[in-house]
């Protein structure tokens, strides 16, 4: 019998582990962008996806590829998932898995609807809102979650039409709950015009031209505190060349992202940025993904580091779907999605 020395066996092992590596991680039901120069280098951002109507799922991968590639950043993109097939199911309003990496988190960015996650993965979102770290919301955050399932569910309080906590998550931490459509949905669409009083906020540099096809949201009062970046000029159509509505829809315009600080039970203060546009094919606007990229430099700290226009060039392609539901691609994996080497 051929003799095998010790060092060719543990080479062996060690080539086979390395081989092993991407298949496990490909096999993970979320995906992991890795910045490797830029600003965000060192930084994690969490981004968790799952909506029935917006397209977060399409939406948050590319957000996450331009943090990494762009800017240095590790993102972490998680999603609605089908447990029985694996795949990125939009429609499962039970099942985010992988939340556990908010706890090396330096940033939440969620844009969920009407989740009611069993207790042991909002255990992990709960902590995090708690913890001092800062969050960014899009679009349906407002109404990030509703419990109807489980009302005894210990997280129950986060539901956007909760009286114990007023608001929910939405009201009580982002700023504001789901009220309704203020523009006319599928119909009228959104120009974000800057508040001048906040033109030189740094979230701003280099935002001149903010449009999306989704309508505006009502905005009642946002707490004290709160600062208007951008408010929603409701359109006569959906294209960006359509003038402004007349009429009261305009006079007042509503808020459609502004800033706050949440204090949490920990007495910790969170940055928050929150924005009523978001969804996948308003994300195909510069300057809209922009506004987000920059509010991530401003909730980590690194405001100082935001350049006069920073690159937010799609990585990859980017198609996005058209709103609404039961749109979504079937049969997607988080592995689809990866960046190829």
């Amino acid at each position: 019998m051929k003799k095998v020395s010790v060092v060719t066996v543990v080479l062996g092992i060690f080539v086979i582990g390395l081989q092993l590596v991407p298949i496990a991680a490909a096999s993970d039901p979320w995906v992991t962008y890795e910045g490797s120069s830029g600003p965000g280098v060192g930084k994690h951002v969490v981004l968790i996806a799952g909506d029935e109507e917006y397209r977060s799922e399409e939406a948050m991968p590319m957000l996450g590829k331009i943090l990494a590639v762009r800017h240095g950043f590790k993102c972490t993109v998680l999603f609605s998932i089908d447990p029985a097939t694996g795949t990125i199911d939009p429609n499962n309003q039970t099942n985010i898995p992988g939340l556990e990496a908010l706890e090396t988190a330096d940033l939440m960015v969620i844009a969920t609807r009407f989740r009611e996650l069993p207790d042991e993965q909002m255990r992990q979102i709960d902590a995090y809102v708690h913890s001092g770290r800062p969050i960014i919301g899009l679009r349906t955050a407002t109404h990030a979650f509703a419990y109807s399932r489980n009302p005894q569910s210990p997280f129950a309080h986060y539901d956007w039409r909760s009286k114990v906590w007023p608001g929910g998550f939405g009201r009580q931490v982002l700023g504001e709950t789901w009220v309704s459509h203020h523009g006319h949905h599928g119909k009228e669409s959104t120009r974000g015009v800057i508040n001048p009083e906040l033109a030189s906020h740094p979230i701003l540099r280099g935002v001149k031209d903010v449009w999306g096809p989704t309508d505006v949201y009502t905005v009642r009062d946002l707490p004290e505190g709160s600062q208007i970046l951008l408010f929603g000029q409701v359109l006569q159509g959906m294209s960006p060349d359509d003038p402004p509505v007349s009429g009261p829809k305009n006079n007042p315009m509503m808020p459609l992202a502004w800033i706050r600080y949440f204090t949490g039970r920990e007495g910790k203060a969170s940055r928050v940025f929150c924005t009523t546009m978001g969804a996948s094919t308003d994300m195909a606007c510069e300057d809209l993904r922009r506004l987000v990229v920059n509010a991530c430099y401003w909730c980590v700290g690194l405001e100082d580091r935001i350049p006069s226009r920073g690159d937010v060039t799609i990585v990859g392609s980017y198609e996005p779907t058209p709103f609404g539901f039961g749109k979504f691609r079937r049969q997607v994996r988080p592995q689809d999605l990866m960046l190829s080497p």
